[in-house]
């Protein structure tokens, strides 16, 4: 089967002749329809995580096949969760679902497991979910970074009359601010690209320039989407004391950081990563985000290496591989 590859030794590559996966007990065979490049594959190439294999982990497909007694998932258009954990029933995560903090965990495309930039992908049935009959394919897609940007309400109660600001018009951070919009709370995207920002503003979020905002603590949660040293010294600066900073983004540098800020003002700081994918399911069943504007570029699997340069330009926000 065809499948982008990345290793060490040759680099990005698309591999025409890749062993198509055969699926343990408990999973199922996915054929591959649509998939998403995400920043952390890009990350990936450049040697992140140390992994070597196929990349990708947001997709949606078609189960053909699966091993186990029950086949009754078998022809449904399907999405996956991209972690799985070891099922061992002295596992605390696993015992109750949290599979992305198991320590013996799998990650789709980024951990001990080939991704779904592929023909074919096998997942554990316990973590693949149908796509609901009216959702598109174009929408579906979306589900993974969804559920990461519905991860944040699940992590931490914020009242109606809080204000939060989401920085960063990224994929992340748009994604993050419509979610959050359509929660129907007191959310602000501050950002530079006004071609972005303008998609948060078409769907009724409140946005702003960075140069244009006041750094005066004047937020009661902030969610900081740059993934840069320079958004979060400027997201400490927006919230207020004993406020609450959740990091979407990793930040990795060798500069140094101030932190004094964050017991000055008794910030609360919350990591937040993946999420569950019945709620971000259910947005896109009941059409509170359109995602098709994220959409910068469509290619087949045999353009996969021009995709992924694609990816690299400033004014795309999301690209994609069709199967």
């Amino acid at each position: 089967m065809k499948a982008v590859v990345f290793s060490d030794k040759e680099g990005l590559k698309l591999d025409k002749n890749y062993p198509k996966p055969v699926p343990k007990k408990g999973e199922a065979l996915i054929k591959v329809k649509l998939a998403g490049i995400c920043n952390t594959d890009f990350e990936i190439t450049k040697g992140y995580m140390g992994y070597n294999g196929v990349l990708g982990h947001e997709f949606i497909g078609i189960v053909e096949d699966v091993n186990d007694d029950d086949k009754s998932l078998i022809g449904k258009r399907v999405t996956a969760e991209i972690s799985y954990g070891c099922d061992d029933p002295n596992c605390e995560w696993c015992a109750v679902k949290n599979y992305r903090h198991c320590p013996n965990r799998k990650t789709l495309g980024i951990l001990d497991k080939d991704g779904c930039f592929a023909e074919y992908v096998t997942m554990p049935t316990n973590v693949i979910f149908e796509i609901p009959d009216e959702v598109e394919d174009e929408q579906a897609v979306f589900v993974e970074p969804l559920a990461a940007a519905c991860e944040i309400t699940e992590q931490l109660h914020i009242q109606p009359i809080q204000k939060v600001a989401v920085l960063g018009d990224g994929k992340l951070g748009l994604t993050a601010a419509l979610t959050l919009h359509s929660q129907n709370l007191d959310v602000t995207l501050i950002g530079k690209h006004q071609n972005k920002l303008d998609i948060a503003k078409n769907q009724k979020v409140k946005t702003q320039f960075l140069q244009d905002t006041k750094v005066d603590n004047s937020y009661d949660v902030v969610v900081e989407a740059t993934g840069s040293v320079s958004g979060f010294e400027t997201s400490l600066g927006l919230v207020k004391p004993r406020g609450v900073l959740v990091l979407k983004s990793t930040i990795a540098t060798g500069k140094e950081l101030n932190l004094a800020p964050i017991v000055i003002n008794e910030i609360t700081v919350l990591g937040s990563r993946c999420g569950q994918f019945p709620p971000a399911l259910n947005l896109l069943r009941n059409g509170y985000i359109d995602f098709k504007p994220f959409i910068s570029g469509v290619y087949s699997i045999d353009d996969a290496i021009e995709a992924f340069e694609a990816n690299k330009r400033k004014d795309t926000i999301k690209i994609l591989i069709k199967f």
